[in-house]
């Protein structure tokens, strides 16, 4: 059990706005849009754990020190209400399915509306699927995530993130079910969807954990804002299967090594009405 003291939100805040201060390295591109230059299969010469050696505007890659994902360990988790409830103004835009060969995206072709953090409005431009999950929580991975990608106007980084379980079909990606089909064997194959609502994608939770990291494919980029979801949500076995048809690599999976903390803090907001909080999924 965490004791919350508002006090100590607030000053976390302050901290955490100090952290968004330009540094050298900001996730000011999108990830690597040709999946040949790299995999996820592990020990291979073009893996995980050589990204940073393929190409030199790759380096942070391997030796970062703000990298994503990470384990959200409960032990460096700290409460901090002053952060304040998502604030998110979506809407319904056209959108174009695209088969990355790492992964499925779905690209609005407009922007879909904006997310609000410390004073910056973030545009979404397009969200994609890792199965299993990047993040894990306290060790645990989950059979998905979810991340959207937001920027802002002079090109910052904020990505939201929604894990999943097996269980029932998500209904966000019970609506893209056919044209995933239609693609998911087509290497760079896209697809126009029409209007898509990215307020179907349910979070499920006003609880989410916050911390500064990085893109989590080439180049690698620092200084992501991350939000992820305290709600894990659930995806069927047919969801996910469809999802890892589109890793045209020999992992058939496409989620990145979870990445060293570094000392970094991680932050966790839920409504600050209640003085005891248990940190759970």
């Amino acid at each position: 059990m965490l004791e919350m003291r508002q006090v100590e939100g607030f000053l976390f805040s302050a901290l955490f706005v100090v952290l968004l201060v330009p540094w050298s390295h900001f996730a000011t591109a999108q990830e690597v849009e040709d999946e040949r230059e790299f995999s996820y299969v592990v020990g291979s010469p073009d893996g995980p754990e050589h990204w940073g050696e393929i190409h030199q505007e790759w380096a942070l890659c391997n030796n970062g020190d703000m990298q994503s994902p990470i384990d959200l360990l409960h032990e460096r988790v700290h409460v901090v209400p002053g952060l304040g409830r998502i604030q998110r103004s979506y809407r319904a835009s056209n959108a174009t399915l695209r088969n990355r060969g790492h992964d499925i995206m779905l690209e609005w072709e407009e922007g879909a509306g904006t997310i609000h953090i410390n004073g910056t409005d973030y545009e979404l431009r397009q969200c994609h699927w890792h199965s299993p999950s990047e993040h894990s929580i306290n060790g645990k991975r989950f059979a998905m995530e979810l991340h959207m990608v937001h920027v802002s106007a002079d090109q910052r980084v904020a990505v939201v993130g929604i894990m999943y379980t097996i269980g029932r079909p998500d209904t966000f990606l019970s609506e893209l079910m056919e044209d995933i089909e239609e693609i998911a064997d087509i290497r760079e194959g896209e697809r126009a969807v029409g209007l898509m609502d990215p307020r179907h994608i349910e979070l499920g939770s006003r609880k989410y954990y916050r911390y500064m990291g990085s893109l989590t494919t080439p180049p690698c980029d620092q200084g992501v804002v991350w939000t992820i979801s305290g709600k894990i949500r659930t995806v069927s076995k047919e969801q996910t299967a469809l999802l890892r048809q589109a890793v045209h690599d020999e992992a058939e999976e496409n989620a990145r090594p979870i990445q060293p903390i570094n000392g970094r803090e991680i932050q966790f907001y839920t409504p600050w009405d209640r003085k005891n909080v248990e940190i759970h999924p």
